[in-house]
């Protein structure tokens, strides 16, 4: 049997952004581009609640919440940024602390007005940290490992939520459609991914040659190092957890404000099903991620007017706070470009220093 042998000498060579072409003015002008095209598109909105007679019960509905619900949604979505802070430094171990949250945030900022989707919003991370000096191999691996384990987490809460909702642990509409089929689906994709080194080693090292080998050793590694991390002890994983409940908390409250919230399964579920539109390169998902999300809750029982009440505020909120923190901290960073990179002490040299002054 043919042995995986990561060479990294090509690895180092490629970096995570070059499909993406980024550079200084680039990324600067797309963030303003992308910032100016979520106002437009939220002024129209409002237009729309108010002009459209149709529309004016979800405007009532919506001018109906009470502050205190809205504050309460604003700081879950700052602990939500705050989650994937803490699982971008527990993936990069190494970056300092300072210059580690700020990329982090940088990233939810492209992510929330940059039609880059997640893997792109992660390789501006990288594109961050490389033209700082970090080794862009390593920055494309621990990247890779970043979105990987982020999306595990949604794959493991869509099973969980679909399983339970099918077996009657959890309340909610119990339909096979939308309970047992995401809930398999969530679980097949998972196990496929916990399976895929198996298969590159097994399957395709053993056939091909050459870079599809390479290729097929490096995401297997990758996938490995993903599978180590997601199953560790390590308690910042609850960074990755928090990142997304927090995020379902902002729609579960803005139900709460409008006093109806649905069942969490059903909630968990229209929310997750409801994201797979943001595949559609529109900024923000604006438009496109509300008539998913709302379509998903009719669905699920959830009114029409409610639907689109919680998910008008719960959108406007998981949109705004990342990208004016992030940014804030993507303007802090351009400052601040023209720094080496100076890395933390990996953990062997932290224990070796240690033993030393023992």
């Amino acid at each position: 049997m043919t042995r995986c042998v990561v060479v990294t000498a090509d690895t180092e060579r490629e970096a995570p952004t070059e499909a993406l072409g980024l550079g200084d003015a680039k990324a600067t002008r797309n963030l303003k581009h992308g910032l100016i095209s979520l106002a437009v598109l939220i002024a129209m909105a409002i237009g729309l609640l108010l002009a459209v007679p149709s529309l004016h019960d979800v405007a009532h509905n919506i001018l109906r919440m009470g502050i205190g619900w809205v504050l309460l949604a604003i700081g879950l979505e700052i602990l939500s940024c705050v989650g994937y802070v803490v699982i971008f430094l527990m993936i990069f171990a190494r970056a300092p602390r300072r210059l580690g949250a700020r990329v982090a945030l940088s990233e939810l900022a492209f992510g929330a007005a940059v039609a880059l989707g997640g893997a792109g919003s992660v390789a501006v991370g990288a594109w961050l940290l490389i033209e700082r000096g970090a080794r862009p191999g390593r920055v494309a691996e621990r990247s890779a490992v970043l979105f990987l384990l982020t999306s595990g987490i949604n794959l493991l809460t869509l099973a969980l939520a679909g399983l339970g909702l099918w077996f009657g642990i959890l309340p909610g509409k119990h339909d096979a459609l939308l309970s047992l089929l995401p809930g398999a689906i969530g679980v097949v994709v998972f196990v496929a991914f916990l399976m895929l080194p198996w298969f590159a080693e097994h399957m395709i090292v053993n056939r091909f040659e050459g870079r599809v080998a390479k290729w097929a050793c490096a995401t297997g590694a990758t996938i490995r190092t993903t599978r180590r991390e997601m199953f560790s002890l390590d308690w910042r994983l609850l960074g990755a957890w928090g990142y997304l409940w927090f995020d379902i908390a902002v729609l579960w409250v803005c139900f709460k404000a409008l006093g109806h919230t649905p069942p969490i399964a059903d909630l968990v579920l229209a929310y997750q099903i409801g994201y797979l539109s943001n595949f559609i390169p529109i900024p923000g998902g604006i438009g496109v991620l509300d008539g998913s999300f709302v379509g998903m809750f009719v669905l699920y029982g959830v009114s029409a007017t409610k639907a689109t009440a919680a998910t008008v505020v719960y959108h406007a909120i998981s949109l705004w706070i990342p990208a004016m923190w992030g940014t804030i901290a993507y303007l802090l960073l351009r400052r601040t470009r023209n720094q080496p990179l100076t890395l933390r002490p990996s953990r062997e040299e932290r224990r070796a220093l240690r033993r030393a002054r023992t």
